[in-house]
């Protein structure tokens, strides 16, 4: 009996203590390993209300064309855009960031500046040209998920400063903001069927093609700026304020128009 009870303490220090932490430290790893692999159950509600606001204004857009008035369906395109600008930046705020927010971001550009202004362009004005129309309007859609598709995918490795093709609110806005202005001034769309049949798709191709639009990210919004700048600022709102279609038409149609102009600047260079 002695010599067993020797033999015990003459045991090195791991030998007698390795296998009760051993099997603790299995147990333990096993138990954080099966609560990484359980999917965490509900979403974040203040981002996706956002996102659903903005699926929303989309639709609603749809059954506005449908219905024949389209200065109110190019209006909800802008707020959709609005909501659609929020709801990334409130869920950064909040911490609140999630893949399933993330898709259903996606899923609902595609509704809302995908399906949408295709549709109020279609009922607009590309009804009357039969296949031509209907195809015209089939390019900007399928542009636009085509130009999502592509922006899931690169995310982390473009440049933030700019983006690769058209975005998809800015192609919306120039289609909602062409319709806004002409519908405000009087002018119907069969009297721009050909214009909008040219304009439409073009802008569904600059959504997918490798021209650079800036992005506008690295602007400093919170350093000092020369007393000008904020009076050009007030000005601005001022005009958008008077005559809010022709200033956002302005304004969108030369973003796009800018991104074109850089690639013929390059080229001559």
């Amino acid at each position: 009996m002695k010599k067993k009870i020797e033999k015990v303490f003459d045991m090195p220090v791991e030998e007698t203590e390795k296998s009760p932490i051993e099997g603790a430290e299995g147990e333990m790893d096993d138990t954080v390993d099966s609560e990484q692999k359980q999917p965490h159950r509900g979403v974040y509600l203040l981002p996706n209300l956002f996102t659903t606001a903005a699926l929303f204004s989309g639709f609603y857009s749809i059954i506005a064309a449908m219905n024949g008035d389209f200065t109110h369906a190019a209006v909800a395109i802008f707020i959709s855009m609005v909501f659609d600008g929020l709801d990334g930046r409130v869920a950064r705020l909040t911490r609140t960031q999630s893949a399933f927010g993330a898709e259903y971001d996606s899923l609902a550009d595609m509704v809302s500046f995908g399906i949408a202004p295709a549709l109020v362009a279609f009922t607009w004005a590309l009804a009357p040209l039969g296949k031509v129309g209907w195809i015209a309007a089939f390019i900007y859609a399928v542009g636009a998920a085509l130009r999502l598709a592509r922006f899931n995918t690169m995310i982390g490795i473009e440049d933030k400063r700019y983006f690769t093709g058209l975005p998809s609110p800015a192609a919306a806005a120039i289609v909602a903001s062409v319709i806004w202005a002409a519908n405000d001034s009087g002018v119907s769309g069969e009297n721009l069927a050909t214009v909008m049949a040219l304009l439409v798709p073009i802008t569904g191709l600059l959504m997918v093609s490798n021209v650079k639009f800036r992005s506008f990210k690295d602007l400093d919004v919170k350093g000092r700026v020369p007393f000008v700048v904020l009076l050009i600022a007030v000005l601005v709102l001022v005009f958008v304020a008077l005559e809010p279609a022709i200033v956002l038409m302005g304004v969108f149609c030369l973003y796009g128009l800018w991104g074109l102009l850089g690639v013929v600047s390059e080229r001559f260079r």
